[in-house]
C-alpha cells in the first residue's frame, strides 16, 4: 500500500495545512527494482502535486510495525500528523519545499524524500492509486477530483478533518470521510493515528460539505465572540471573567476558554490562520448559494474576516477577527 497527500492544483483548491489537509493515498506496488516510479510529464493539462506518498505497506492487525509512509507538506498541520504516525511506529519518509521543516522529523526517525513529485492524473492509472483527500475544499471540486481519479480506475475517500494545530499535534482530529466505502475501510487504521474520531458520510461531496457547515459555524461563533469580548470591555466589565461565565453555561465552547485569554492580550498564536478561515466561509456561502438556503450571519462574519485580512491579519489566528471589530470602534 502506498500513500499519497495532495496539495491545491489551483487557488480555488487552496488547501489548509495537511499537507494532511491535503490527501493521502495509499496504492498498489508500483516499483522498478525496490524504488517506487514516480511520473512527472514536462507538459500537462491537468497536474497534481501530490503532498505525500509512500511505499508499499502493509496494516498488521497486530500494530504498524511494517507500515512505511511517505509525507509530503510539513505546515500547521502536517508536521505533527506526520509526527504521530512516527510515533505509532510507522516508517515515514517526509518532503516539503522549505528542507529545514523536515529536520525535526529525521531527527525523530524519519527519512527525507529528494523530489517533489508531481503526476498527470493520467498516471495514476499506471501508479494504481488509491486516493484520499483531506484537504478542504468544496463539494463540487470534491466531486470533480472523484470523477478525474475514477476514470483512471482508482478509488477516491475525501476525508476533511476538523480540528487545528492542537488537535493535530494531540491525535484528536476528526475525520469528515465521503466516497469509496471499501477504501474508507482500508485507511480506517491510518485514520485512527492521526484522529479521535471518523464519520463515513455516504457520496462524495458529503464530507466537504459536511467540514464547510463545521466552520462555518465556528467562524461566526468566533466573530460573535469577538463582539461580546469588546462590548463586555466597553460596559466596565472584565472580559476574563466574561470567558469564565460563558465556559460555565450553555454557550461553553473549547476555543473560547482557550482563545479568549490570548485575545484579551491581542495575542494571536496562529493554530487556524484567519485567511483559511474566511476562505471556508466563502466556500461555505457558495454552497448554501448553490441550494438556496440563505446565510446572513455567516455572510456577515465573512465580512469581518475581510476586513480582517485587509489589515494584514492572513496568517494569524483567526481570532484576530476581533481587530476587524476594534478598527470598526475606531472609525
Amino acid at each position: 500500500m502506498k500513500f499519497l497527500v495532495r496539495p491545491s492544483y489551483s487557488q480555488h483548491l487552496s488547501s489548509t495545512a495537511m499537507a494532511m489537509s491535503s490527501s493521502f493515498c495509499p496504492q498498489l506496488p508500483c516499483q522498478f527494482g525496490t524504488r517506487p516510479i514516480f511520473y512527472s510529464p514536462a507538459k500537462s493539462p491537468f497536474t497534481l502535486s501530490f503532498k505525500a506518498f509512500a511505499s508499499q505497506a502493509s496494516i498488521a492487525s497486530s500494530g504498524k510495525e511494517d507500515l512505511r509512509v511517505g509525507f509530503l507538506g510539513l505546515g500547521i498541520m502536517g508536521a505533527p500528523m506526520a509526527q504521530n504516525l512516527i510515533k505509532s511506529g510507522c516508517d515515514v519518509t517526509v518532503w516539503n519545499r522549505t528542507r529545514s521543516k523536515c529536520d525535526p522529523l529525521i531527527n525523530l526517525g524519519a527519512k527525507k524524500w529528494q523530489h517533489l513529485v508531481i503526476s498527470h492524473l493520467q498516471c495514476l492509472l499506471i501508479l494504481r492509486v488509491q486516493y484520499v483527500d483531506v484537504s478542504t475544499v468544496d463539494d463540487a471540486t470534491s466531486k470533480l477530483i472523484s470523477a478525474r481519479i475514477k476514470d483512471t480506475g482508482a478509488l477516491f475517500l475525501e476525508a476533511p478533518v476538523s480540528g487545528s494545530k492542537k488537535p493535530a499535534e494531540d491525535g484528536q482530529l476528526i475525520f469528515l470521510t465521503a466516497g469509496d466505502k471499501s477504501l474508507y475501510e482500508t485507511v480506517a487504521p491510518f485514520l485512527d493515528i492521526m484522529g479521535k474520531s471518523r464519520f463515513y458520510l455516504g457520496d462524495v461531496g458529503n464530507g466537504a460539505a459536511m467540514k464547510l457547515v463545521v466552520n462555518m459555524i465556528m467562524g461566526s461563533m468566533m466573530a460573535a465572540f469577538s463582539e461580546g469580548m469588546l462590548l463586555s470591555e466597553k460596559v466596565g466589565l472584565d472580559p476574563s471573567v466574561l470567558i469564565e461565565v460563558v465556559s460555565q453555561g450553555a454557550i461553553s465552547a473549547p476555543m473560547y476558554s482557550t482563545k479568549g485569554p490570548s485575545m484579551i492580550k491581542s495575542y494571536y498564536p496562529t493554530a487556524f490562520p484567519l485567511k483559511h478561515q474566511q476562505k471556508d466561509l466563502r466556500l461555505a456561502l457558495g454552497l448554501a448559494e448553490s441550494v438556496s438556503q440563505s446565510t446572513p450571519i455567516a455572510a456577515a462574519a465573512n465580512e469581518l474576516y475581510k476586513v480582517a485580512k485587509s489589515h494584514g491579519l492572513s496568517d494569524q489566528d483567526f481570532s484576530a477577527v476581533i481587530e476587524a471589530l476594534k478598527s470598526k470602534l475606531q472609525q
